[in-house]
């Protein structure tokens, strides 16, 4: 867990309010006893999940792929080949959502905007190393196009179908 109190504040706050602007549907399935707290999302989603990463056209055609997500400061982190249409899209159409299911015992949904991180963004370095520590090798050394994507979210909602197994799981 790289979170700070504040990020956890605000992803609870963040939580609360996708949550009340959820449609009825989504209320009646993901319900209090299933639903995540910040706390306990950043503790389950530790580690890679892979992610399913959907973009748009430039024609409005969804588009949808799997990527190596890390959430890292209560925020979805990517890397992929400059020259994947994912970057395209997303350099175009920044507007994203990023889904993570793990059957029925973990799904965290969420939508915003994917921002490009640079090696001279004050986040880069950390999320490299980051990266680096569990790859084995930097992604730069990846290739000669490598892209750090963000997803900067203005929509989440978490749950669990059984939130205290996934809990003592530690991790899904």
């Amino acid at each position: 867990m790289k979170e700070t109190a504040a990020e956890v504040t605000a992803l609870q706050q963040l939580l609360d309010a996708a949550y009340e602007r959820s449609t009825e549907h989504l209320r009646n399935i993901i319900t209090d006893p299933r639903r995540l707290t910040a706390d306990e999302l950043v503790r389950v989603l530790t580690g890679m999940c892979t992610v399913n990463l959907a973009t748009v056209t430039a024609r409005s055609e969804p588009r949808i792929s799997a990527v190596d997500g890390h959430f890292l400061h209560a925020r979805w982190v990517f890397t992929t080949a400059g020259s994947a249409a994912k970057a395209r899209h997303l350099k175009a159409r920044p507007a994203a959502s990023i889904s993570y299911v793990d059957g029925e015992r973990v799904g965290v949904f969420s939508h915003g905007e994917v921002e490009f991180l640079t090696p001279a963004h004050v986040d880069f370095a950390e999320i490299e190393a980051h990266l680096t520590k569990h790859y084995g090798s930097s992604p730069s050394s990846w290739g000669d196009d490598i892209v750090y994507g963000r997803l900067q979210p203005t929509w989440m909602v978490g749950y669990a179908f059984d939130k205290k197994a996934v809990l003592e799981d530690g991790k899904d």
